[in-house]
């Protein structure tokens, strides 16, 4: 039974800053993971971000269930483009024979 994502799925390595919150002096950022495995998707695509706007996505990052990127953190993409993390969302099916993994839209 497959529990999560097969790795040699994941061919792109890239970079987040969790976001942790704003502060007086704008957004502020956890320490920086590198080299995260995932598959980076090249997407245009309406999602709704935290506050509910329809926002227009450019990446779609697909990666283990272990990933922390909630809304807000900035990546790294393969291309050395920077983004910001739109929406996250876990995929998990307990007992089914599919992959768990964290799907993250960017901007």
């Amino acid at each position: 039974m497959v529990t999560r994502v097969p790795g040699w799925l994941l061919r792109h390595r890239i970079s987040v800053e969790p976001y942790l919150g704003d502060t007086a002096y704008g957004p502020q950022y956890g320490e920086m993971v590198a080299c995260v495995p995932a598959l980076v998707v090249a997407v245009r695509k309406q999602v709704a971000d935290k506050d509910g706007r329809e926002i227009l996505a450019t990446a779609q990052i697909v990666a283990g269930p272990e990933l922390e990127c909630p809304p807000g953190s900035r990546l790294t993409l393969p291309d050395g483009r920077t983004a910001t993390a739109v929406s996250t969302a876990r995929h998990t099916a307990p007992g089914l024979p599919v992959p768990a993994c964290t799907e993250v839209m960017c901007q």
